[in-house]
């Protein structure tokens, strides 16, 4: 099978690069599948994957920029010459659907949604252009609740869930050397913005600290929205926060393992706000393979990530009380936090990149072999 991407930037440095570089090379491992690549032309390289073909024309998604998917309408000449033996395209950045949809003709099209952006699309002022497109397109919905999100603004949608994939192995193995802290430590990580919800986390911390007095907590992500950082920190400041909560901003790689080994629990009270919201969890996932417990928020997508009560907790959002009284249970609970530690790396095996390329195999040689 001959499948063409329609690709982002293909980086670590964002989650539709990852997506699509994890996707793509588990796809390559499997016998009879071809890749055929058209990228953002930000993109720094094809990102080592196996292909046989690929062009950097593509508009950039990130960051983020306007009229990315008009713009992408204009590289549909050289999309249908580059995908001209493909079976299958698969726009795996939601803002590529019309263009996809365009360069297939009658062949079958496939869009992930990742969370946000393709509700977005569908409701915002290119709406239309993006229910043409998406009314004839099979969309991959990361979660339950992005796939509800979709339907919502689509009815008639062919939807099907398949969850982001994620390395066992890399999060599972703890680094050489462990970063050193000073007492029970709550991790989250993640861009900081206010969508992820560090400052209910910070909120929450003087709480804790009533039980107990000692804890740390460790926040790592990209922090280039300055007003948000500057936000976090009057927090810290307000609340006497300064030896306990730690702003790190990005980590080299080794450094983020240590503390997912080093740390306690994890917590991320991802928000809905302006019509965004967090389309899996996949961090959820990445603490569970390194086994920490893990806290998160009902109404979206990391719902689907967190077995309440098994693999971690699920909690009201914007509730800095029920997120206080979820950690101080796992810090006091050393039996507790063990056992959901390993439910959680149990968990995560069942989302191995190689068992979510089978499912969206399946999902191309369905639609296929429709006449």
């Amino acid at each position: 099978m001959r499948i063409g991407l329609l690709a982002p930037e293909l980086t670590e440095a964002h989650g539709w690069g990852r997506y699509t570089i994890d996707l793509a090379r588990a796809l390559a491992g499997q016998e009879d599948v071809t890749l055929v690549i058209a990228a953002s032309a930000a993109s720094p390289g094809d990102g080592g994957l196996p292909h046989e073909g690929y062009s950097p024309i593509l508009p950039p998604v990130s960051p983020a920029q306007r009229g990315v998917a008009p713009r992408s309408l204009l590289t549909v000449p050289r999309l249908r010459r580059l995908f001209a033996s493909c079976d299958v395209l698969h726009a795996t950045a939601e803002h590529y659907l019309p263009a996809a949809a365009l360069a297939a003709g009658s062949r079958p099209v496939i869009v992930t949604a990742h969370g946000t952006y393709l509700p977005l699309h569908l409701r915002g002022r290119l709406g239309a252009l993006f229910r043409r497109a998406a009314a004839r397109a099979t969309i991959l919905a990361v979660s339950r609740y992005t796939a509800e999100q979709v339907r919502l603004c689509l009815p008639g949608a062919a939807l099907q869930v398949i969850s982001n994939g994620v390395h066992v192995e890399r999060f599972s193995r703890p680094p050489a050397a462990l970063p050193e802290k000073a007492g029970p430590t709550v991790l989250s990580v993640g861009v900081n913005k206010a969508r992820k919800g560090f400052h209910i986390l910070l909120e929450a911390l003087p709480l804790v600290r009533a039980d107990v007095p000692d804890v740390q907590c460790v926040i790592i992500g990209d922090n280039r929205d300055q007003p948000y950082q500057a936000y976090l920190r009057g927090i810290i400041a307000a609340r006497g926060l300064e030896g306990a909560a730690h702003l790190l901003g990005r980590v080299p790689e080794e450094t983020l393992l240590g503390w997912y080994h080093r740390a306690d629990v994890f917590a991320l009270p991802s928000l809905n706000t302006g019509g965004q919201f967090e389309g899996f969890g996949l961090v959820h996932l990445e603490a569970g393979a390194a086994g920490l417990p893990t806290i998160g928020t009902l109404g979206c997508g990391a719902e689907d990530a967190i077995e309440d009560g098994r693999t971690g907790f699920l909690i009201p959002q914007d509730d800095p009380a029920a997120l206080a009284a979820a950690i101080t249970r796992l810090l006091r609970d050393p039996d507790l936090r063990a056992r959901q530690g390993r439910a959680g790396r149990a968990r995560a095996e069942a989302f191995s990149w190689e068992a979510i390329a089978a499912q969206v195999r399946r999902v191309y040689d369905g639609v296929a072999a429709r006449p």
